[in-house]
């Protein structure tokens, strides 16, 4: 088998019209569908198949990229050169046997995403949680400011409605996903770190080797590239790094914090201090972020931080925040009136949740909060109850949807209910999310949030019609 990185040089170099062929299985998921936009507008001939269709698999379909949905080796395609696959495709996939046992080349994502950064200049945003608003939001800014740059993100940016775009320029904003350790494929000029907790135990198996793959990550950086982690992760003195600075939303102890935040209407106005490592060296003063959520404004200090590293010049990057929309499911308003507001989040952790629910408490304190939260992976519920519950608590009234297995197999004992019986709340029940629109349509809500990275955004549309026709 050749080399992948010689298959994916041969692709991003070869004439136009002319790039060769790739096939993805999993073509629909978030990640791989960036793949599949990139090697399209290298001329690759693209195809791939999905367990489901949805908005984004038609996206790709209208963009020129053939995609079906059953396991079938008759729709394959026999003549690509790349056959790339996630690790949440059973082993039992036919497609996939079909490739290993006449051997193509079959690879992971990150080896392709590997493969493709492997000659550029790279902005790798890892963390838990943050990183793909974090990598939104610096891509943006590069895009915005004409510095430019390809982007690879975990979600849609609402600006360009997309998840991956091109640029002749030879630098790269990826999001570092820690999940199977994919993150430790890539070689970054720049290196975020936004969080390091406990997730994906069902991988990693402790906290501990969890913190010890971001340790791992910044050992990954080019000689003299910067580190910039949040301020007070738990081994901050681990993390490997010449040039390292941290960033937190208003800690003064930080190198790059926030100052003076306002909030009106659903914004925020703050000034950025850096220092550089106790004095000041520089200040951008009445930044304007149009985003809800607190997490939101310091998820963007660090894109700020690396703005400046990169000498963008300052009224570049306050135009760019200012006229950044954010990332589908990030904080997304799907309605935003006087007497409603609806959010649609992609929290599936207890500190996202926490973040979320703090955020929204904050901007708009006079309405009663209710959410909706959809449960992701047996495992997760299992390891994180106690955290989830004590986050929805928060909220004045919560509705917990079954949980959504994704990649796993039920857990005897483990479901929503082990949520809801930590709860303190009494204002609290399990619903089915074909229950929904019905308990929707004969409730009163005032901000309503629905949470999870789970289908429960299947219902996002559906509950707006309701909330819309009833205002």
């Amino acid at each position: 088998m050749k080399d992948v990185k010689e298959i994916v040089d041969s692709m991003k170099n070869s004439p136009s019209g002319n790039g060769g062929r790739i096939y993805l299985i999993g073509i629909g998921g978030i990640g791989m569908s960036a793949l599949a936009r990139y090697f399209n507008a290298k001329n690759v001939t693209v195809s791939g198949y999905d367990k489901t269709e949805t908005a984004l698999t038609k996206q790709l379909a209208a963009e020129g990229i053939r995609v079906h949905y059953e396991d079938n080796i008759e729709f394959i395609d026999t003549d690509a050169q790349l056959i790339v696959y996630t690790p949440a495709v059973p082993k039992d996939h036919a497609e996939l046997n079909y490739y290993l046992a006449h051997n193509y080349a079959v690879v992971k994502r990150s080896d392709v995403l590997g493969a493709i950064t492997g000659s550029s200049f790279n902005i790798c945003v890892a963390g838990t949680h943050g990183k793909t608003t974090t990598s939104a939001m610096v891509a943006h800014i590069l895009q915005h400011s004409g510095y430019g740059c390809n982007a690879f993100l975990g979600g849609i940016a609402v600006n360009y409605n997309s998840n991956f775009w091109p640029s002749e320029k030879n630098v790269c904003v990826v999001e570092a996903d820690e999940y199977d350790r994919s993150f430790l494929k890539l070689s970054p000029d720049v290196a975020i770190i936004t969080a390091m907790d406990a997730d994906h135990l069902d991988i990693y198996g402790t906290a501990e080797n969890v913190e010890q793959a971001f340790i791992d990550f910044s050992t990954k950086l080019k000689d003299g590239g910067l580190l910039l982690s949040k301020f007070g992760l738990s081994r901050t003195a681990a993390l490997k790094a010449s040039h390292h600075l941290t960033y937190h939303l208003n800690d003064v102890k930080a190198n790059v914090c926030a100052a003076n935040i306002k909030m009106s209407n659903g914004s925020y106005r703050f000034d950025i201090i850096y220092k550089n490592p106790v004095a000041i060296t520089w200040k951008l003063n009445e930044v304007e972020l149009n985003m809800g959520g607190m997490h939101n404004i310091e998820n963007m200090i660090a894109a700020i931080a690396v703005a400046h590293h990169l000498n963008i010049e300052d009224e570049k990057i306050k135009a760019a925040v200012s006229s950044f929309k954010g990332v589908k499911r990030r904080f997304e308003y799907i309605v935003k009136n006087e007497k409603q507001i609806f959010i649609d989040d992609y929290a599936h952790h207890p500190d996202e949740l926490k973040a979320l629910l703090t955020g929204a408490k904050k901007l708009f304190p006079d309405k009663k909060c209710t959410i909706i939260f959809q449960p992701h992976l047996f495992s997760r519920t299992k390891d994180f109850a106690d955290g989830f519950a004590e986050s929805l608590d928060s909220a004045d009234e919560i509705i917990l949807l079954p949980i959504y297995p994704a990649r796993e197999l039920p857990m005897e004992g483990v479901n929503s209910e082990m949520i809801l019986n930590k709860m303190k709340s009494t204002n609290k029940k399990v619903l089915h999310k074909t229950e929904i629109l019905d308990w929707i349509k004969n409730s009163k809500t005032e901000l309503l949030i629905t949470a999870g990275a789970g289908d429960i955004d299947t219902v996002v549309e559906p509950i707006k019609k309701i909330l819309t026709n009833s205002n």
